[in-house]
């Protein structure tokens, strides 16, 4: 093995990776060290990136990419050439991330994979998928025959969240996005409604969203708080919940004590961070059972890491298909 290999490596904070030559990383003890066959962009990875995120600004230069598919290479436990998903502290330590040809992971943070399901797919699905399962199962405690409001639903979190919620037993799902294509696909996928969340006048999108309703809504699946936050709140009925996990719309929504009051409205916040890796693994074993049987996609297109600067700012200007970082052995 070469003591360097391919990456993308960021420099400054608030700017896309360059491709480089970079030194090999050394695992540790209960470490592995994984060949990196795919590796998405997903906001968390914007979001370490920029120097602004709530957990503090990521030590310079490092590797980011905060999760990936690759063969094992060495392991104190793990199977050398073994497939599996993984997560990591890219942007926490440098030279920890996904967006390598090689990458350093716990052995704990490693999900083997079964040999039906397509690498991309998985990549595609990742920590995104895990946060659309857990906000409508352990944070969201959906129930059966209950309706779900999906905010966001042309990212990949907010499609998962579509699917997942039918596949949750939710009696009606309905998807929300300022975007028309996704809008259409989210009919596709499962959703019994859509919602146009253009405009910035929060009176007309909650009329929106109520005439979406059939019945009371129960749960909202929130990845953009701002006003489409605040629209939703107007319209969620007694009891009901909203789970926030972001705010590409917006840093803040209001709300009304006396609404929030009387109505015995729950607001909650979720992050994958307060997640072990046990319930990564449990999560997304579930969502792949799914995914192998075709009951769960996500839109996504494969890109070489030598483009890896050029998908960043796609990825962060467009959230509507997952993009996947490919690196190669021969780069």
């Amino acid at each position: 093995m070469s003591a360097e290999m391919p990456a993308a490596v960021l420099r400054k904070h608030n700017t896309p990776p360059e491709y480089l030559r970079w030194p090999v990383p050394r695992r540790g003890q209960g470490q592995a060290l994984v060949q990196v066959l795919a590796a998405p962009i997903s906001p968390l990875d914007l979001l370490c990136a920029s120097g602004k995120s709530y957990f503090g600004a990521p030590a310079l230069p490092y590797i980011p990419g905060t999760q990936g598919v690759g063969l094992i290479v060495e392991a104190d436990t793990l199977t050398p050439g073994q497939r599996v998903w993984f997560s990591c502290d890219a942007g926490m330590k440098p030279g920890d991330g996904s967006m390598a040809l090689y990458c350093i992971i716990e052995e704990s943070a490693a999900l083997a994979l079964p040999a039906e399901i397509e690498t991309d797919l998985v990549a595609a699905l990742g920590l995104s998928a895990i946060a659309a399962w857990m906000a409508l199962t352990w944070r969201g405690r959906l129930q059966p025959g209950e309706q779900v409001l999906v905010l966001g639903a042309s990212g990949a979190v907010g499609q998962v969240a579509v699917q997942a919620a039918k596949l949750l037993g939710a009696g009606r799902v309905i998807a929300a996005t300022r975007d028309e294509q996704a809008r259409a696909r989210a009919l596709t996928q499962g959703a019994d409604a859509v919602v146009d969340l253009n405009g910035d006048d929060v009176d007309e999108i909650s009329r929106r969203i109520a005439d979406a309703c059939d019945g009371p809504l129960n749960l909202v699946i929130d990845p953009l708080c701002g006003l489409p936050a605040e629209a939703a709140l107007r319209v969620l009925a007694p009891w009901g919940r909203l789970v926030n996990f972001g705010s590409s719309a917006g840093a803040s929504a209001r709300f009304e004590s006396a609404t929030l009051r009387s109505r015995l409205h729950t607001i909650l916040g979720y992050t994958n961070n307060a997640l072990s890796h046990e319930q990564k693994a449990q999560a997304l074993t579930e969502i792949l059972t799914h995914a192998a049987a075709g009951r769960c996609t996500v839109e996504r297109e494969m890109v070489p890491l030598a483009q890896a600067a050029g998908a960043w700012q796609r990825q962060a200007a467009s959230a509507r298909r997952k993009l996947i970082l490919i690196p190669s052995a021969l780069e």
